[in-house]
C-alpha cells in the first residue's frame, strides 16, 4: 500500500467543508493518508472549520497557515510539509468521488509516471445557459500532443513525491495571475517525468453562477494562452508566424459555426487561447485573477 498527503490550498472558501467531508467518505483503499490544509488568507479564516472538521475525518489532518493571497504561496507549502510516497491535489470548491484517490495511485502504480491526472466534472446549475451545459465548458481534461501528456493541472492530480522531483516548487510569480500549475509540470517533464491519465480517478465541481457566463471563460482562456506562450522557447517569429495562422484559421470557424450556439462559441474559445498565446509570446503582462475572493 501507498503513503499519500492529500493536499488542499484554500481562501476564504466555506465549501472546503464538503471538499474535507467527501475524503472522509471515499475508499481509502488500504492507503496510509494524511490531509494538508493550507490557508492562504492574509488572517488564518479557514481554521476554525478545519478544526472543527477534525474529528470527522478517519486520517490526519495538518492546518497550515500560508498567507497571503498568493496561490503558490499555499501550494509551496503543502509541499514543504509533504512526507509522503505521492501527494495529491484538490481544489477547495471541489468533491471527491469514492474512487477518487484509489484510481489515481492504481494508475501512478500501474504504469509508473511521475504523475496522474484525473477529470473535474462540472455540475452546473439549473439556470446555466443552455449552450453552456450542452457544450460542456468548464468541465476539464487533459491535454493529449501526439498521444502524450505534456503538461498538467492542480485541481485533480497525483504526483511521486521522490527525490527526482521533491526539489520542484511552484512560481511565485504565477502566484495571482495564474499558470503556475501548467508551468510546475512543464518543468517536471523537463525532468524525464511522464504523466498519465485515470479517467475513472473523478472529482467533481459545481460552477457557481459567476462563472457561468462566456465572459469568465474568455478571461480563463486567454490567461491559459498566455501561460503557454510565455513558457514557449525557439525563435519568437517563427512561434508568432504559427499561432497568427490559428488564430486566422478559428475566427474563420467561428464565422462558419455562427449558428450554432456551442461550435461558435467553442471555436471563439479557441482564438481567444491563442490570443494569448501571442501575447505571452510577446511578453504581455498577465491579469491578476487570485485573491479578491470574499468570504462565502
Amino acid at each position: 500500500m501507498a503513503s499519500v498527503d492529500i493536499c488542499i490550498c484554500t481562501f476564504r472558501r466555506a465549501f472546503l467543508a464538503q471538499t474535507l467531508q467527501s475524503i472522509a467518505r471515499m475508499d481509502n483503499g488500504g492507503h496510509a493518508i494524511r490531509v494538508i490544509i493550507a490557508d492562504n488568507d492574509h488572517d488564518p479564516s479557514a481554521r476554525d472549520l478545519v478544526e472543527g472538521m477534525r474529528e470527522q475525518l478517519p486520517f490526519p489532518l495538518i492546518y497550515v497557515h500560508a498567507p497571503a493571497a498568493n496561490i503558490c504561496i499555499a501550494r509551496n507549502a503543502c509541499l514543504d510539509h509533504a512526507e509522503a510516497e505521492f501527494i495529491a491535489f484538490v481544489d477547495d470548491d471541489e468533491v471527491a468521488t469514492p474512487g477518487w484517490l484509489t484510481g489515481l495511485v492504481g494508475k501512478a502504480q500501474a504504469s509508473g509516471a511521475a504523475a496522474v491526472l484525473g477529470p473535474v466534472r462540472a455540475i452546473y446549475r439549473p439556470d446555466a445557459p443552455r449552450w453552456m451545459v450542452e457544450g460542456d465548458f468548464h468541465s476539464t481534461f487533459p491535454v493529449f500532443v501526439n498521444g502524450a501528456i505534456r503538461t498538467g493541472y492542480t485541481c485533480n492530480v497525483l504526483v511521486r513525491w521522490n527525490e527526482s522531483y521533491r526539489k520542484l516548487r511552484f512560481d511565485p510569480a504565477l502566484g495571482k495571475s495564474g499558470g503556475e500549475d501548467t508551468a510546475f509540470f512543464y518543468q517536471l517533464t523537463a525532468l524525464g517525468g511522464t504523466i498519465d491519465y485515470a479517467p475513472d480517478a473523478l472529482v467533481d465541481e459545481p460552477v457557481p453562477a459567476e462563472r457561468a457566463s462566456m465572459d469568465w471563460l474568455v478571461r480563463r482562456r486567454l490567461r491559459f494562452g498566455q501561460t503557454h506562450g510565455m513558457l514557449q522557447s525557439g525563435s519568437r517569429a517563427k512561434a508568432l508566424a504559427i499561432v497568427g495562422a490559428k488564430i486566422a484559421f478559428c475566427g474563420a470557424m467561428t464565422a462558419l459555426t455562427t449558428f450554432s450556439p456551442v461550435l461558435r462559441r467553442r471555436n471563439w474559445l479557441r482564438a481567444v487561447l491563442h490570443l494569448g498565446v501571442a501575447g505571452g509570446i510577446l511578453g504581455v503582462r498577465q491579469a491578476t485573477h487570485y485573491g479578491h475572493s470574499t468570504p462565502s
